[in-house]
């Protein structure tokens, strides 16, 4: 009998891809309501794929809303939750609060007390790499923006009960995840869409960032193995999820003029409110536990992005 398997963010870009992998071995229900990117084409191409497969449901669900969760969780009987629904982005949340708090949050919160209530077996969570700020150290105690504050949030709330539960909990911080069908709101995908268009694009603090780019397939794939590798997992671990090698910002400008074969013009400005500095994750656990090095280089990343991007949007 196929295990049965709850995605929230579904229609998200990590929860895409995930869903779209995990419905071939697995009997998949993928919940949504489409809040972050609701006027966005991309979002539209996502769920038409994934309404093509055969062993994924779809459900339009806000997580705030617990009593219809709940319906949800007591019909199918899920083995393994994983919660990918939040609002992302660090720049937005300075500006509204409200909708992180609602979805991040309180969202979370009630995904996770429903699990323990309904005694599913494995929560997977998506934390993130801001969550060190700009610590040069594994350090999380001192977010620079709220969204970091919710995912830090996260982290406590699943810990905190660990004490009351036989349910085991993994958090994954992921290291700025890119590729086929990605956040249009994204440097990566942004880049490429204003190139296309002959617009300048803006570089944040003058270029200076560092970012540890992870690429979809390494991301997806590592999930997987931690659901293969349950009977490893300790019952409560954070784990980050990235390539553990950083590029420079102008590493990805100087791929971008390879591949559109024609100049584009570019502003350096200043640092943004809660821009980090640098991004690298320390893999070793993730090694150690799934026997799997994320891999991809940049260069290669980028140019399997590139062949999505001509054949989606540069027709």
């Amino acid at each position: 009998m196929r295990k049965k398997i709850l995605i929230t963010g579904s229609a998200g870009f990590i929860g895409f891809h995930l869903s779209n992998s995990l419905s071939d071995k697995y009997t998949v229900v993928g919940i949504d309501n489409y809040l972050n990117e609701t006027k966005s084409e991309i979002t539209k191409i996502r769920s038409k794929k994934l309404s093509k497969k055969k062993n994924f449901t779809f459900l339009k669900i806000d997580i705030s809303k617990k009593n219809k969760l709940e319906k949800v969780f007591k019909k199918y009987k899920f083995d393994i939750v994983i919660n990918l629904a939040a609002i992302p982005g660090v720049r937005n949340s300075f500006f509204k609060p409200d909708i992180y708090f609602k979805n991040n949050i309180e969202g979370f919160y009630n995904i996770y007390s429903l699990s323990i209530k309904c005694k599913v077996k494995l929560f997977i969570y998506g934390s993130s790499s801001s969550v060190y700020g700009n610590s040069n150290k594994e350090e999380t105690n001192n977010p620079i923006s709220f969204y970091a504050a919710t995912k830090k949030c996260n982290e406590i709330i699943a810990h905190s009960f660990i004490e009351n539960t036989k349910m085991k909990v993994v958090g994954l911080r992921f290291f700025t995840v890119y590729g086929p069908f990605g956040r249009p709101d994204m440097a990566i995908f942004k880049f490429a869409k204003l190139i296309e268009k002959n617009k300048p694009i803006h570089i944040f603090n003058y270029g200076n960032h560092t970012r540890d780019f992870s690429y979809i397939d390494d991301t997806i794939h590592s999930i997987v193995l931690i659901i293969k590798n349950q009977r490893k997992l300790k019952n409560y671990q954070l784990l980050d999820i990235g390539k553990g090698k950083n590029d420079k910002l102008f590493d990805l400008i100087n791929i971008y003029k390879k591949k559109f074969r024609k100049k584009f013009r570019i502003k350096k400005i200043s640092k943004q409110i809660g821009d980090v500095e640098t991004t690298k994750a320390n893999i070793k656990p993730l090694k150690s536990l799934i026997n799997f090095y994320p891999k991809t280089s940049l260069d290669k990343g980028i140019g399997k992005f590139f062949e999505w991007f001509v054949e989606y949007y540069k027709k």
